[in-house]
């Protein structure tokens, strides 16, 4: 028989023999009248001597745990009885699970309408690019031809000059503000909206020692009273309560940035999709990326799944962030971003993005009129200005956890704002996302919410 013991320094060798025996009999990985190795063996085996053996033997034959046949060796006792006390056999029965409400209706905000991704296009360019020669890693930086791909788009869509030089690419957003966060040090302070990103907020409070949480107010997000040196927030939708940041407001922080020598981390993670109003320029654009780092995604212009995102650095920064990174590889997929770049290169993805801006406009205008014909004035929508989401702030007698257990109840997930905040939440609000619903799920939650959140008063 072969025993696998593994030795530290941290018990007497015999003492460790012992109890491993003993466990393994316990537990019945050792049968019994199973043979033991015999003490020589398993002396040489362990890199012991044979009395330390001996001794551990003697202890587990006193216990009554082996017996011993003169010129046979050592057994395994043989025994009708649990060795294991009663408290731990009842500890270790299976706690009865409740099955979880069936969810068909899912008001993710995350979520796009896959039935309208180009899986077809997408196909035949993922083909195209299957081939041995890009069996390889991307350099770090990511693909020269989708950084120029992407240098092209945020100058047309954005009004952002840059240089290719000056993109990265990521496998999110997350990945790329743990980048900055090392690039920075962990004793820089970082300043984060509030409420936020909670994604962000946790990056954030993981790699920098200390943090701000920044008010937002009906403009965005203030402008810091304390000396911060990176700021992140999302100007174009801020996340979660949807509004559009001010003219005055970006001036306001650009100027912050410029006086503090500090830097603005702006995530346009879904500026694509404006429904109402006139466009503002991005920080980036006002501000020709001096102290405006651009964080871009195709998480919602796309697909999440895919994995792609981009940040692009002010040019001061480009060389000692290259440098501080020289070492590393790209996380992305080569193939995947040289069908992307194709993608970006022939066209298609103007394209694709123009189809789905006019199909989720449509969407979020069923969504609103769904909310205004089912249910009363005290549920208040804001934030639907942009974006693939709305938030809903319930009425006084309806907290957030109630909403969301009892539309769980009826088939629909919504989802939390208190999440988002660090701080506590003096309003109760939900988050409703819609870009993965159809029209008709959109409607039929909506009345389903209305029976639950409502009838039940």
């Amino acid at each position: 028989m072969e025993i696998a013991i593994i030795l530290n320094h941290q018990s007497p060798k015999y003492v460790q023999i012992y109890e491993h025996i003993k466990n393994a009999i316990i537990t019945k990985k050792l049968s019994a009248h199973s043979k033991l190795p015999s003490k020589r063996r398993l002396a040489e085996d362990l890199n012991v001597s044979v009395h330390t053996v001996k001794e551990s033997y003697e202890q587990l034959e006193a216990e009554g745990f082996i017996y011993s046949i003169e010129r046979s060796g050592y057994f395994v006792s043989p025994f009708e009885f649990e060795w294991q006390q009663l408290t731990d056999i009842t500890a270790i029965q299976p706690v009865p699970k409740m099955k979880p409400p069936k969810i068909d209706i899912d008001f993710h905000n995350g979520h796009i309408d896959v039935d309208f991704f180009p899986f077809t296009t997408w196909k035949k360019l993922f083909k195209k690019h299957f081939q041995p020669e890009n069996m390889v890693n991307s350099s770090w930086q990511g693909e020269f031809t989708l950084r120029q791909e992407i240098a092209k788009y945020v100058q047309r869509s954005r009004g952002v000059q840059c240089d290719t030089s000056q993109v990265f690419i990521y496998g999110g957003t997350q990945h790329q503000l743990q980048a900055l966060c090392h690039f920075f040090g962990s004793s820089s302070k970082a300043g984060i909206e509030e409420p936020g990103f909670k994604r962000a907020r946790t990056i954030f409070h993981q790699y920098c020692q200390h943090t701000a949480h920044i008010v937002v107010d009906e403009s965005g997000v203030t402008v810091p009273t304390e000396k911060i040196d990176l700021l992140y927030a999302t100007p174009a939708h801020q996340f979660p309560l949807g509004m559009i940041m001010s003219a005055e407001r970006r001036a306001a922080l650009l100027q912050w940035a410029q006086l503090n020598n500090a830097y603005i981390i702006e995530d346009d993670y879904d500026s694509e999709y404006r429904f109402k109003g006139q466009p503002i320029p991005s920080l980036a654009k006002i501000d020709q990326l001096q102290h405006v780092i651009y964080s871009g995604t195709f998480s919602k212009t796309l697909t999440p799944s895919i994995r792609i995102s981009y940040m692009i650095l002010p040019l001061s920064l480009v060389e000692a962030f290259s440098i501080f990174y020289k070492d590393q590889k790209s996380v992305v997929s080569k193939i995947d971003q040289l069908v992307l770049a194709d993608f970006m290169e022939q066209g298609l993805f103007d394209k694709h993005l123009a189809k789905m801006r006019t199909l989720y406009r449509k969407k979020q205008r069923t969504l609103v009129a769904a909310i205004k014909n089912y249910l009363p004035k005290t549920f208040q929508v804001i934030g639907e200005k942009s974006g693939l989401h709305i938030i809903l702030k319930l009425p006084n007698d309806l907290t957030e956890q109630q909403a969301i257990q009892k539309a769980n109840r009826v088939g629909v997930k919504v989802y939390p704002c208190s999440t988002s905040y660090f701080h506590a939440l003096h309003h109760q609000m939900i988050i409703i996302g819609y870009g993965g619903l159809s029209f008709d799920q959109i409607d039929e939650g909506i009345q389903r919410l209305k029976k639950v959140w409502c009838d039940s008063h």
